[in-house]
């Protein structure tokens, strides 16, 4: 028996700025959609059957106040010019028996897509050394994402990211990204 298991999740990013950072915070979440849940943060294992749903499905199955479980990965600056980004990315094995990982990610002076692409790429990386698959850790991901797909085991990888640049030092920007899971 296993109290709280997921059996569903999306994946959702947003932005936000303000001079406080905390409301930066709480815009971040709105552009992301999750801002009228009880977010609670989790460790990173997405469960054996867990479906994942798009973020519009998702949202419907949850009402205002519920607590939320998420994996959430965020950043916030207030630096002029200075690039901010954050990912979660998920590797899924093809044994959907076994669980899969999720990754979070965040950074500064790196794009969405590399900030995406890296998130990705912990995740295949965690969950193919769970698997037992053979791999150099020193190696180029291209290099690795080839034997994982000559191992078969990893059927899927996916990230959600999200970056923006702050414009002033007179307010904070945040951004967020995160995989919420639903219970139902």
């Amino acid at each position: 028996m296993s109290l709280l298991l997921p059996k569903k999740v999306f994946f959702t990013s947003g932005v936000g700025t303000h001079r406080e950072q905390l409301n930066s915070f709480e815009l971040a979440l709105r552009d992301a959609g999750i801002e009228k849940y009880n977010l609670v943060s989790v460790s990173s294992i997405l469960p054996p059957h867990c479906d994942i749903i798009s973020r519009a499905k998702g949202l419907k199955m949850i009402q205002p106040g519920s607590v939320v479980h998420t994996v959430m990965s965020k950043n916030s600056s207030k630096e002029a010019n200075r690039l901010i980004s954050t990912a979660i990315g998920c590797a899924i094995p093809l044994d959907r028996e076994r669980y899969g990982y999720i990754s979070e990610h965040h950074d500064f002076g790196v794009t969405k897509k590399d900030a995406g692409e890296y998130a990705e790429d912990l995740a295949a990386e965690m969950l193919a050394s769970t698997l037992g698959i053979p791999f150099d850790v020193d190696a180029s991901y291209d290099m690795k994402r080839e034997i994982f797909k000559i191992d078969g085991r990893i059927v899927k990888t996916r990230h959600v990211a999200e970056s923006a640049r702050c414009k002033s030092s007179e307010k904070w920007t945040t951004v967020i990204a995160a995989a919420v899971f639903i219970m139902d």
